[in-house]
């Protein structure tokens, strides 16, 4: 990929735009609709300026994964279509370029599942990446709509490793202020896409799914006594679908470690596991780690626990 943005590549940003910002050329403006939604800086496609970043933070690996605004889950299916295979594509060269310091995952255009299958089936056998990153719900659709199963299954054929990341949040418009969408609407977004796959059997139809979740699993680990609890006193609402007790999922998923906080951590820890922890940094946003895996590295665990959550449990999730 050149170190510019690609002119055409300007019209497919959430809402429509990515503005250049020429003043400042390693920098670009994302738009939402009309209004500004962030600013990007050369990291976010040049993988020169990631290597440097990643030298300066101890950081021998990345995966890469696009970033869920471009998800384009709004536009038209040949559109959405479009956008994957040129987002994928680089990725795809960024590996080809840098093959011991990157490892890619693709996206999907998931408004139409056909194309998504078809897309994914490109991203594991013709780009050979292990896997792929989703939004947490698809226009609103939660990801136990029945519209999804064959691309469930599929992924589970293709032994394709699937990263679910919070996006287009549950009320967001009514909580604007304070930035509340991203502090509370994406925690309580990933616990509704774990519990959502939990209680429609998503999870016990596809036991070999390879799924992992953002941000620590957002609110579920402090909320799975009374996930469970719910399911116990009105199994009539609950257990509908899936008669299995969702304490039982434990430890069949994954998730990254990025919960900013040594109790946080903690819980985590005694939830999740020491298998199914992976070192995340949601870099390079503000929310992120700006030491990735320094709170693992600071934790009080053996020296074999701590190698495993910052790069041998995500290996593993990677099929790696």
């Amino acid at each position: 990929m050149p170190e510019k943005i690609p002119n055409w590549f300007q019209k497919f940003g959430y809402g429509e735009f990515i503005h250049l910002d020429h003043h400042k050329p390693c920098c670009a403006r994302m738009m939402k609709g009309d209004k500004f939604f962030r600013e990007i800086e050369s990291n976010c496609w040049e993988p020169k300026d990631r290597i440097i970043d990643m030298s300066h933070t101890n950081v021998d690996v990345q995966v890469l994964s696009t970033i869920p605004v471009l998800f384009n889950y709004w536009a038209k299916p040949q559109d959405g279509l479009e956008t994957s295979r040129f987002f994928n594509d680089h990725i795809a060269q960024c590996i080809d370029l840098y093959p011991t310091k990157f490892i890619g995952l693709g996206t999907v255009p998931l408004q139409d599942v056909d194309l998504a299958i078809k897309e994914m089936e490109r991203i594991v056998k013709e780009l050979k990446m292990p896997g792929i990153e989703i939004g947490s719900n698809i226009n609103q659709l939660n990801l136990s709509d029945k519209s999804f199963e064959p691309f469930w299954q599929a992924a589970e054929e293709l032994g394709c490793c699937i990263f679910i990341h919070p996006w287009e949040m549950m009320g967001e418009n009514e909580m604007m202020k304070y930035w509340l969408p991203w502090l509370v609407g994406m925690p309580a977004e990933t616990s509704r896409a774990i519990c959502s796959m939990i209680f429609s059997g998503v999870m016990e139809r596809f036991p070999k799914l390879r799924i992992a979740f953002a941000h620590g699993a957002g609110s579920f680990p402090a909320t799975i006594g009374r996930i469970e609890h719910g399911w116990k006193v009105r199994p009539d609402l609950c257990a509908i679908d899936n008669a299995k007790n969702p304490r039982e999922y434990l430890g069949k998923f994954w998730v990254d470690s990025l919960v900013h906080d040594v109790d946080a951590f903690n819980l985590l820890h005694k939830v999740m596991g020491s298998d199914k922890i992976c070192c995340g940094s949601d870099y390079p946003f503000p929310l992120g780690e700006h030491e990735p895996g320094k709170l693992i590295d600071d934790m009080n665990l053996d020296a074999a626990t701590k190698q495993k959550m910052l790069s041998e449990n995500a290996l593993a999730w990677l099929g790696m």
